[in-house]
């Protein structure tokens, strides 16, 4: 009776399982059904992707690029070419003492203007004065001993011409006769030898009088004074190897530039040609110079030539020693085609550029004869009227297609009209 009886809790139970495994069967259809649509839309985007990506391909094939092009021309025009340099003084000089002493009047410091002859310091120097004085004594002894000479040998020449007059008379020996003949030729002698000691005095004088003159420090041309090395009371000494720099002095009314000028235009440079000097504190300044002399060789380290420009400075607005630029205008040997840089193309194979002829691309090997930065001069692969495609695409080709701006207008106009 006991197996009769009903049990509420097992049924419950097992409508609570089954209930649980229905929700569980209905969960496991919804996420396959949402993971097939997961997987569907995904599968439908990739392939909508795959569509954008092969029309865009397509496009991008069929594409035509529309570029800008420059027609170039042959130039003779003379090439501008810019050197550094660095401005001296046309005539500089140190100026050394030539007389031992001390300075007494010092007359001009740094900066100073002076001209040719001026006095720009005096040295004492009374040990020189005394010896000019002693030679010009000595000169004084010499003249007198040279009137005392010529005396004596007019005085034996007289004696001799009547000793030889007495000798043929018989009135007086031939060895009287000897006698008086060689005291002339002796006297004359005596007369010669006191002339010559006149002459070395005199050269002594003259000497010791140019030496003296040195004691006034003149200025050898005009200029100014750029270094002083004495002051008042200084010793200085006129020695050869060791003498005392007394002065530096400059001419710079007319500056001089040294250049040094590459093999590749030498050529087309010649004195007196024109040049202009830019100094770079002062911009927008430009002076006008002259092409004056150069060396008529190139050094073999660096195939330049050393050229020097001459530049006028009368106002003074240059100083020596300034770094400058000097511009110079090189004449052409024959024409050239000058490109603009962003037309030039360079690959593995050397440079090239790409020409416009009728909407496509010729692809022209290039010999390029000089780089200016901006352009290039070409020696050979254009010719006048050539047109070159600047910034040419990444891909670009020989005989690819291309437009120009214009042509793209032309070509939508036409589209429109239809």
């Amino acid at each position: 009776m006991r197996d009769d009886v009903p049990r509420p809790d097992r049924t419950e139970k097992q409508r609570t399982d089954l209930r649980l495994r229905r929700n569980v069967r209905l969960a496991g259809i919804a996420g396959l059904i949402i993971v097939a649509a997961l997987a569907g839309f995904g599968a439908w985007g990739h392939a909508q992707r795959r569509m954008a990506a092969l029309e865009t391909l397509k496009q991008q094939e069929n594409a035509v690029p529309i570029v800008r092009i420059q027609r170039v021309e042959s130039n003779d025009a003379p090439r501008t070419l810019d050197l550094p340099g660095s401005t001296e003084a046309f005539d500089a000089a140190t100026i050394y003492a030539r007389a031992t002493g001390y300075i007494a009047t010092r007359n001009v410091d740094i900066g100073s203007r002076v001209k040719a002859g001026d006095v720009l310091a005096v040295i004492a120097a009374p040990d020189l004065d005394q010896q000019l004085i002693q030679a010009r004594a000595q000169l004084t002894q010499l003249e007198a001993a040279v009137a005392q000479a010529d005396a004596n040998v007019k005085l034996a020449q007289v004696t001799n011409q009547r000793t030889q007059t007495l000798v043929v008379q018989g009135w007086q020996t031939k060895q009287q006769g000897d006698t008086d003949r060689l005291t002339y030729q002796a006297q004359n002698a005596a007369l010669q030898v006191a002339q010559a000691n006149l002459k070395a005095g005199q050269a002594q004088v003259s000497r010791l009088e140019e030496l003296t003159g040195f004691e006034k420090v003149v200025a050898p041309f005009d200029g100014i004074i750029t270094a002083r090395q004495i002051d008042v009371g200084s010793l200085v000494t006129a020695d050869v190897s060791s003498g005392t720099a007394l002065f530096s002095i400059a001419r710079s009314n007319v500056l001089r530039i040294q250049i040094y000028v590459p093999q590749d235009a030498v050529f087309g440079l010649k004195d007196g040609d024109t040049a202009e000097v830019r100094v770079p504190e002062m911009p927008g300044r430009v002076f006008h110079g002259t092409v004056a002399r150069n060396a008529n060789a190139l050094q073999a380290g660096t195939r330049t030539r050393l050229t020097e420009v001459d530049v006028e400075n009368r106002d003074g607005t240059l100083f020596p020693g300034l770094y400058c630029t000097v511009r110079l205008f090189i004449k052409r040997l024959q024409p050239v085609i000058t490109i603009p840089s962003q037309a030039v193309i360079f690959n593995k194979n050397g440079l090239f550029a790409a020409v416009y002829r009728d909407g496509k691309v010729d692809l022209r090997h290039l010999d390029v004869l000089a780089d200016n930065g901006a352009t290039l001069d070409i020696r050979s692969g254009l010719y006048p009227g050539d047109r070159v495609i600047l910034d040419p695409p990444v891909n670009i080709a020989s005989g690819m297609r291309v437009s120009t701006a214009g042509e793209e207008e032309n070509q939508s106009e036409q589209s429109a009209q239809k």
